[in-house]
């Protein structure tokens, strides 16, 4: 195996492959493990349910272990079979106990402490369901797909097959600017979490001992913890179900109709709906818009009362948690998906809007700026908190007023998503892996296909708001986002 530093296999795992397919699954005999499997929880929650699912679908001998939060949902809508093939681990009093303490405390802090705790005694619990399934079932590769945090420990090691963690993706600071939405006293705290963690994964060491570890990106690859022995490799962390997230190709552009933005994701403060809402405010002072809020959350209260105060409870609604599904359908008939978040290392909404056709307005930090480009987004600069909310307000008004621009810009979106992002596409990708992880790393019996991450690199730079390259971006739309 080979060491980080000295020789780490750095070649992406391709998303953009055309023809090729992995036949002859028969012989992989696979276990997800994973804290959480949902569709509903939001984030990384969904990532170990499409494996599992997917990998079904193919024909997979694929398990699930998860902890027993997610059986009544799973129960719900796995079938009779499937449900026969997940393995729930069940909570501790001693979890209850931390968990309830946990949330007296800011969320950082009950994150990296508490929670830390809480996931600690689970994967316990869960390592050991992984090497029965080894023994009993003949299970030959172990897969950690959350949580999607480099720097944190894995107990997944030793458990008689090889192990590959990933897509991981994380390495995050706020924006410069905005450094100060966390308290000093936060800050700190998170920087220490952050050194005790290489201390950590050196005590639990599966990270350091996995067959693969599987990147988003380079600012994950450069986060992981020092002394990785395994292969390092690149596959997107997110992808789409093209199957629920549609494009509506028949909406015709309604002029005179109010312009309608939608928010999706968890309403707490790294969101930045905060900031969204400040820029509707100036929207609306010269253009019909409305703005639907999706989500639920800690922040939501304190949202409500400043959208009040801004005089904006006519123009903007919060509709709480909603379905997939019904995700689905809203975005198909808005304008467009804004996402103002300062630390979103992913951003499966983004990708989500752009399959359903729909133009993104998002912050240039992070996830959205590794997945759009200026032909099917508007990145604005977060420099600083009036410039970021005057290039959000900016391009919507843009966006407001030229509705076959972003109707250029949603259909751009709509083919990257299904070239380079599709979820069977994806585990196409993960089979190859998982061969490679089964065979030890033999290059000459398994061929990683797709392109390489320098093809990404040279990608068009998304739409700028807030720096020059947006003239270019915009100027053969007649738009005129100013620098």
């Amino acid at each position: 195996m080979n060491r980080r530093g000295a020789g780490v296999d750095s070649r992406s795992v391709g998303t953009t492959a055309t023809d090729e397919s992995v036949s002859g699954v028969g012989d992989l005999r696979v276990a997800v493990v994973a804290e959480h499997a949902s569709a509903r929880w939001g984030g990384e929650a969904i990532l170990p349910l499409h494996y599992f699912r997917h990998l079904r679908a193919r024909g997979v001998e694929a398990w699930l272990v998860v902890h027993e939060r997610a059986r009544g949902e799973l129960d719900g809508i796995l079938t009779p079979a499937d449900r026969a093939r997940v393995e729930y681990v069940p909570e501790t009093a001693v979890q209850r106990v931390v968990s309830r303490v946990g949330r007296k405390f800011p969320p950082s802090v009950n994150y990296f402490v508490f929670q830390l705790v809480v996931r600690l005694l689970t994967q316990l619990r869960a390592r050991r369901v992984a090497r029965r399934l080894v023994a009993e079932r003949g299970v030959n590769v172990v897969h950690q797909p959350i949580p999607v945090s480099p720097k944190e420990f894995s107990l997944f090691h030793s458990v008689g097959a090889p192990v590959v963690i990933g897509p991981m993706n994380g390495g995050m600071k706020y924006p410069r600017a905005f450094r100060r939405r966390q308290s000093r006293i936060v800050r700190a705290f998170v920087r220490g979490a952050r050194w005790v963690s290489q201390a950590l994964n050196r005590l639990i060491p599966g990270k350091l001992r996995a067959e693969v570890l599987l990147v988003a990106n380079e600012r994950t690859r450069a986060a992981l913890p020092a002394g990785v022995r395994g292969r390092v490799l690149t596959l997107v962390e997110n992808g789409v179900d093209l199957a629920l997230w549609q494009a509506n190709p028949a909406r015709p552009i309604e002029l005179g109709r109010p312009a309608r933005f939608v928010f999706v994701g968890r309403l707490i403060d790294w969101k930045g709906v905060d900031l969204l809402l400040e820029a509707f405010a100036h929207v609306v002072r010269g253009c019909d818009a409305r703005l639907d809020v999706i989500g639920q959350g800690g922040k939501r209260a304190q949202l409500e009362e400043l959208s009040a105060k801004l005089g904006l409870e006519n123009v903007v609604r919060f509709r709480g948690w909603l379905p997939q599904e019904q995700c689905a359908q809203e975005l198909k008939s808005a304008t467009a998906l804004v996402l103002p978040s300062l630390f979103e290392c992913g951003g499966a909404v983004v990708l989500e809007a752009m399959a359903c056709g729909l133009p993104v307005v998002a912050a240039n930090w992070g996830g959205p700026a590794d997945y759009l480009d200026s032909s099917c987004g508007i990145l604005v600069e977060p420099v600083s908190r009036i410039g970021f909310i005057d290039g959000l307000a900016e391009a919507m008004r843009e966006l407001a007023a030229n509705p076959e621009f972003g109707r250029r810009l949603g259909d751009a979106g709509r083919r990257k998503v299904v070239r380079e992002f599709d979820w069977q596409r994806k585990v196409d990708r993960i089979l190859e892996v998982y061969r490679l992880a089964v065979r030890g790393g033999d290059d000459a019996a398994v061929s990683l296909s797709g392109h390489n991450r320098d093809v990404a690199a040279a990608a068009p730079a998304a739409a700028a708001v807030g720096t020059p390259a947006v003239n270019a971006a915009v100027s053969g739309a007649n738009v005129g986002v100013s620098a």
